[in-house]
C-alpha cells in the first residue's frame, strides 16, 4: 500500500519559512518516480509547486513553479524515502494546503493528472 504523509504546515508571518517533509512508504526503489509537491489554496485549483525525481547517478533534478521566484528549494533522501521543500520569504500568497504526490512517472511532469498518490495534505498559513 503506498502512503505518503506530509508534516512541517503551520502558521508563519510573511518573510518567513516553513520546511515541509514528505514521507513516502510503499514504493521500491525499482518504481522510485518523481514525487511533487501541489497547493491549493481556498476558492482555488489545485496547481504543481515544485518536484523533483532521482537520477540514475544518485543525484536528483528538481523543478518549480515559476511563482516560486527561487524562495523554495527541494531535497530528496532516498534511502528514507523522504522529500523536503524549505520554503523561504514566505508571502500571504502562499497561503494554502500544501500536497505531496507520486507521479505515474520517472521523470517530472507539471499535470496532477500524472500524479497517482496523495498526500492528505499539511496546511500552511502565512500572515501580513
Amino acid at each position: 500500500q503506498v502512503r505518503l504523509v506530509e508534516s512541517g504546515g503551520g502558521l508563519v508571518q510573511a518573510g518567513g519559512s516553513l520546511r515541509l517533509s514528505c514521507e513516502v512508504s510503499g514504493l521500491t526503489a525499482s518504481n522510485r518516480n518523481a514525487v511533487g509537491w501541489f497547493r491549493q489554496a481556498p476558492g482555488k485549483e489545485r496547481i504543481f509547486v515544485a518536484a523533483l525525481n532521482w537520477s540514475g547517478l544518485g543525484g536528483v533534478k528538481t523543478y518549480f513553479g515559476t511563482f516560486v521566484r527561487g524562495r523554495f528549494t527541494v531535497s530528496g533522501d532516498a534511502s528514507k524515502n523522504t522529500v523536503a521543500m524549505q520554503m523561504n520569504h514566505l508571502e500571504p500568497e502562499d497561503t494554502a494546503i500544501y500536497y505531496c504526490a507520486a507521479s505515474r512517472l520517472p521523470y517530472i511532469t507539471l499535470d496532477k493528472r500524472d500524479y497517482i498518490y496523495w498526500g492528505q495534505g499539511t496546511e500552511v498559513n502565512v500572515s501580513s
